[in-house]
């Protein structure tokens, strides 16, 4: 029941290392897993100064109009023409410093109900659809994607709906260049769902893995770091999980009290790799290193 990958480049020659490569081949062993949507979240060299902003658009007949109206929205903020692109049903827009991101983001999705920012970081670019990972590639060209590490995801959709939307990674909407894959159930999902709507944030989906994403950004804003903020998941989202983090600085992986959906991690000089089947990681990273699986309430970071 879906396929979760991670991989991080420790060699500190980030501008070198093929992370959209590496996940995309991790995705493609775990294709078997999850036929129904796949993604990436890859994190770039990044700026201070830049934001990057992925967004999707209308599908069909209203793939125009929205790429249209969103050109008008740049503009009349003052984002360059050529710093937004479309490619499939996704507009990318680099935006500076000066630009408030926030308020961006609610402008851009007062658009249109079906409009949403699926990523935003200075270092985060999330791609998503519905299919194999094999049209990510056709599509995006997520191979020649270099930077210092990334999440994948192929979903096998037990719950709600298959569109792009429903697909993972997810990133938080609440806070920059977070973001999350997850397989299992959040038993608690409706309770913690409503408790977070009280508060006027708002649920793009009915997948539970997106309360994943909320949680943590919550955590974060509370002024927790990481590691505790992944201790206190165990304590408060029930269920069976396997669930991979990454930060523009960090990738982690919490593992549930019971202990009943694999998750496998290699730890090398050169990089480190999870996911919850080992030939996902041996295919994509062919060499002699040890694999071990991740036990029950084990939480591990890495930093970059």
């Amino acid at each position: 029941m879906c396929g979760i990958a991670g991989f991080l480049d420790s060699t500190q020659r980030h501008e070198y290392a093929s992370v959209g490569r590496v996940v995309l081949s991790m995705l493609n062993a775990l294709g078997c897993r999850g036929p129904d949507s796949a993604g990436v979240a890859l994190y770039g060299l990044g700026s201070d100064q830049r934001c990057m902003l992925r967004v999707k658009l209308l599908d069909g007949k209203g793939l125009e109009s929205s790429s249209q109206q969103l050109r008008e929205l740049l503009r009349s903020v003052g984002v360059d023409e050529h710093h937004f692109s479309i490619t499939g049903s996704y507009g990318r827009i680099a935006i500076n410093g000066s630009i408030d991101v926030e308020k961006l983001i609610g402008s851009i999705e007062a658009l249109d109900k079906e409009i949403e920012v699926i990523s935003a970081g200075r270092m985060l670019e999330i791609i998503k659809q519905v299919g194999s990972p094999a049209n990510l590639e056709s599509t995006y060209g997520v191979s020649r994607f270099c930077g210092t590490h990334g999440l994948g995801h192929t979903r096998l959709s037990t719950e709600s709906k298959v569109d792009l939307s429903h697909s993972q990674p997810f990133w938080s909407h609440q806070r920059l260049d977070l973001a999350i894959v997850h397989n299992g159930h959040i038993t608690n999902y409706h309770q913690l769902r409503r408790r977070y709507q009280q508060r006027g944030i708002r649920f793009y989906t009915e997948n539970d893995s997106e309360i994943v994403a909320v949680y943590i950004a919550d955590q974060l804003g509370k002024g927790r770091n990481l590691e505790e903020s992944l201790a206190a998941m165990l304590r408060d989202l029930d269920g069976s999980y396997s669930c991979l983090v990454a930060t523009a600085s960090a990738l982690a992986f919490v593992k549930d009290p019971f202990s009943l959906k694999p998750l496998l991690f290699a730890e090398t000089g050169e990089f480190v790799a999870l996911s919850n089947e080992e030939i996902a990681i041996r295919t994509a990273l062919p060499g002699d290193y040890q694999v071990r699986e991740a036990q029950a309430k084990e939480v591990r970071i890495w930093r970059k």
